[in-house]
């Protein structure tokens, strides 16, 4: 069994329809995603349909991200915090307002994490920022990331969340990050996922330029990390059409740069938006970071 290891669309379908598209021209059709569906882009319900497409017609196995957590949480609070019309929260107002009950209960509907049994003697975990929470984060040479790895009886973690395709080994145990479909860091602007493949179908490969990617596992299985070129002005374009750019104007410039570069995150421009509010008026509490500290951070990041 071959398998499509996604993460983080983000509301990406541009870049999620042509990873799927790739996948299922390889022959494969099971597919494991690891949470972050939607948030960032117009239109969130195609991505939805897509999904729930896949789900009808191919094995699929669905992690809740943190993302999916901001919509239930919202849901269950009140639907108070977020604002249209601003750079910190409108695109969360934005995709939380275009989301069915469906959409919701299908998010309940599934875990932050997964133990599955690869073969008779691999087993692996899948999530989407730690096993223990789909806010954190699993990275190379950290000691909290290796207590992790210690702890599990797994060969293998398979983890998204940092948006950053990377895979590292320690005590003989692997983390594998397909990295970020929808708003990948470090990729050129690629769509970014991982191929698992099983040890007896790598074999029958009869295009070499299908293995150049092939690591090989300890165990019964390879994993092709997958950078895919696709139509990003056509989804900046869905920005516009959607309304999104007004929503949030600032974090649909920040997505402009990410999806042309790949370089720098929402969260670091938020973070240098932050600090200036503090610098200025002494604190700054999220989500109310007006939009001025936006303007100053992007240009402080961007045009400086």
């Amino acid at each position: 069994m071959d398998i499509a290891v996604l993460s983080d669309i983000h509301g990406n379908y541009e870049a999620f329809h042509t990873c799927v598209e790739y996948a299922l021209r390889r022959n494969i059709t099971n597919f494991w995603f690891f949470g972050d569906y939607v948030g960032e882009f117009g239109f969130p319900q195609r991505t939805m349909n897509l999904l729930y497409e896949l789900n009808e017609r191919y094995t699929c196995k669905y992690i809740r991200g943190n993302k999916e957590d901001y919509w239930l949480n919202y849901e269950a609070s009140g639907r108070t915090l977020w604002s249209r019309y601003d750079s910190t929260t409108g695109s969360l107002y934005y995709t939380y307002h275009n989301l069915t009950d469906r959409d919701l209960l299908f998010f309940k509907s599934m875990k932050i994490m997964e133990e599955i049994d690869l073969t008779e003697k691999e087993k692996a975990v899948i999530c989407h920022g730690s096993p223990a929470s789909n806010r954190g984060r699993l990275l190379p040479d950290d000691e909290k990331t290796y207590e992790i790895m210690d702890s599990l009886n797994a060969d293998i973690i398979f983890c998204g969340h940092t948006h950053i395709q990377r895979e590292f080994v320690h005590n003989g145990k692997k983390v594998i990050n397909p990295g970020a479909v929808g708003v990948p860091l470090q990729s050129m602007g690629k769509a970014q996922f991982v191929l698992l493949h099983e040890m007896k179908n790598v074999h029958e490969m009869k295009n070499v330029h299908e293995m150049k990617n092939v690591h090989e596992t300890e165990g019964g299985y390879k994993e092709e990390f997958i950078s895919l070129e696709y139509d990003i002005e056509r989804e900046l374009e869905n920005f516009r059409l959607s309304g999104l750019i007004e929503y949030a104007p600032y974090w649909y410039k920040v997505t402009k740069q990410l999806l042309k570069t790949g370089n720098v995150s929402h969260g670091v421009v938020l973070s240098k938006a932050m600090e200036l509010c503090r610098e200025e008026e002494g604190e700054c509490i999220w989500p109310h970071v007006p939009e001025r500290y936006w303007e100053k951070a992007y240009k402080s990041i961007f045009e400086d």
